[in-house]
């Protein structure tokens, strides 16, 4: 499971450093894609399988929204290696996608990584903080 928060530099050469922690779950590689809500995400290339490609492959080919989804997702993700230092290239796209400058967050997710510029991380962990108490009893509500 990868947990945790960071704060991490991208070098001049757009590469990432991954926390040392996390290093071995991306031994196998890397997909890093656009996310959600402004920030990149990072998988185990095994895991990149079962959480995005299963789900999208689920949907109806024939929808709209469906074909914008993969587009989203299939068009900007990238595959990769670790090299021995732990870094990832990130691709101007990608960096441009997320406006990632020098300075950024990589936090644990559950079983990917989320790559944010610290600032916009800052404002969504405000965010969420003055809000998961609230968030957390409507989805219990759900569940009665």
């Amino acid at each position: 499971m990868l947990l945790g928060e960071f704060e991490h530099t991208i070098d001049d050469k757009s590469r990432l450093t991954l926390p040392a922690r996390f290093r071995q779950a991306f031994a196998e590689g890397v997909v890093v894609s656009r996310g959600l809500d402004g920030c990149l995400y990072a998988y185990p290339k095994p895991d990149w399988a079962h959480a995005i490609e299963s789900r999208l492959n689920e949907l109806d080919p024939l929808s709209k929204e469906t074909r914008q989804l993969q587009r989203y997702f299939y068009s900007g993700a990238i595959e990769g290696e670790l090299d021995k230092q732990g870094r990832v290239g990130i691709p101007g796209a990608l960096m441009e996608h997320a406006k990632l400058g020098r300075d950024v967050v990589v936090a644990g997710v559950h079983d990917h990584l989320e790559i944010w510029d610290r600032a916009a991380w800052r404002r969504e962990l405000a965010e969420v903080e003055g809000s998961a108490e609230h968030v957390a009893e409507r989805l219990a509500a759900q569940r009665d």
